[in-house]
C-alpha cells in the first residue's frame, strides 16, 4: 500500500499517531517552538528519556540530520522521534542535512512499526529555513524514502503545519 501524505494546520502535540517527530535542538533537552510544546505536553517522561538518550548513546548531543526516539509520555502517540534540522544558511547548502533529518525520522519509525507519523516543518521555525524550500525538500525526501519498493509500516505521514504560509507550501509541494 504506498504511503500517503497529507499536509494540515494544527498542534503536532494533539495528533493521534503512532510517532510524532520533534524539531529538537542538539542538547535534546527542550527549547522552543516545537520542541518546547512537545515536552510541556508530553510531560516529564519524555525529559527524563532525552536524558537518558544524553548519558548514553548522545552524550555531545543530537548532530544535525540523525534522529532518536523516546517515549511520547502523555501525548496521544507511542513514540517521539526526535531530529535535529541545520540552521539555514545562504552561503552553505545544507540541503542534504534537512533531507537527512526527514529520512532518518522514518527510518526510525520504520524500525519501530510506526503505521502514522506526524512532521512539523523542521528548520522552517527559528532555524530559519525559506518555507517553500523546506515544505520541497520534506516532501521530496520523504517520497523518495517510502517510494516502491518500500515494504515497510509506514502508511500515513501527516505534515501538521502552524499558519497558512505553511499549509499552503506544503499542500503545493505535496500537489494537493
Amino acid at each position: 500500500m504506498p504511503t500517503r501524505l497529507v499536509a494540515v494546520s494544527g498542534d503536532i502535540t494533539a495528533e493521534h499517531v503512532d510517532a510524532i517527530v520533534n524539531a529538537a535542538n542538539s542538547s535534546l533537552l527542550g527549547g522552543g517552538g516545537v520542541d518546547g510544546a512537545i515536552h510541556r505536553a508530553g510531560g516529564p517522561e519524555i525529559l527524563e528519556a532525552c536524558r537518558d538518550l544524553r548519558r548514553t548513546a548522545y552524550p555531545d548531543g543530537l548532530p544535525a540530520g540523525e534522529a532518536a526516539w523516546t517515549t511520547a509520555g502523555a501525548l496521544d502517540a507511542r513514540w517521539v522521534i526526535h531530529t535535529v534540522g541545520p540552521v539555514f544558511s545562504a552561503r552553505v547548502d545544507r540541503t542534504d542535512r534537512l533531507s537527512s533529518a526527514y529520512r532518518e525520522s522514518l527510518r526510525v519509525a520504520t524500525e519501530l512499526g510506526a503505521r502514522s507519523v506526524a512532521f512539523p516543518a523542521i528548520s522552517a521555525g527559528v532555524y530559519g529555513w525559506p518555507m517553500e524550500d523546506a515544505a520541497r525538500v520534506a516532501v521530496d525526501a520523504v517520497r523518495r524514502f517510502v517510494a516502491e519498493p518500500y515494504d515497510g509500516p509506514v502508511e500515513l505521514v501527516r505534515f501538521v503545519l502552524f499558519g497558512p504560509h505553511a499549509l499552503d507550501a506544503f499542500r503545493t509541494a505535496i500537489g494537493e
